[in-house]
């Protein structure tokens, strides 16, 4: 089965870090871009930050830059999204992205998959 599972959520009080993990299943991340999005209730889903497919280059949000530091291990065909600092405005489900674009058939395809998110509550 092709799934992206993220892990590491949970509650952690104004100030705190977390540490958050996205493991690709039946694919390998090679190649494949990383983005982390999330969602606060009553919200839509925003972009916080990505990771090239060879980690050479790094996006934040202006949310998250300072604070938060995402990273990959295509070796373990995992990425991670470190936050610190955390603040209540954080809280929100958190979702990895894996996507790479291929050309076949005469056309550009993008290839993509949505993890099942994780909850951040920051709260004290």
């Amino acid at each position: 089965q092709l799934q992206l599972v993220e892990s590491g959520g949970g509650l952690v009080q104004p100030g705190g870090s977390l540490r958050l993990s996205c493991v690709a299943s039946g694919f390998t991340l090679d190649y494949y871009a990383i983005g982390w999005f999330r969602q606060a209730p009553g919200k839509g889903r925003e972009g916080v930050s990505c990771i090239s497919g060879r980690g050479g280059t790094t996006m934040y949000a202006d949310s998250a830059e300072g604070r938060f530091t995402v990273s990959r291990d295509n070796d373990k065909n995992t990425a991670t999204l470190q936050m610190s600092s955390l603040k209540p405005e954080d809280t929100a489900v958190y979702y990895c992205y894996a996507g790479v674009g291929e050309f076949y058939d005469g056309e550009d395809h993008i290839n993509d998959y949505w993890g099942q998110g994780t909850q951040v509550t920051v709260s004290s």
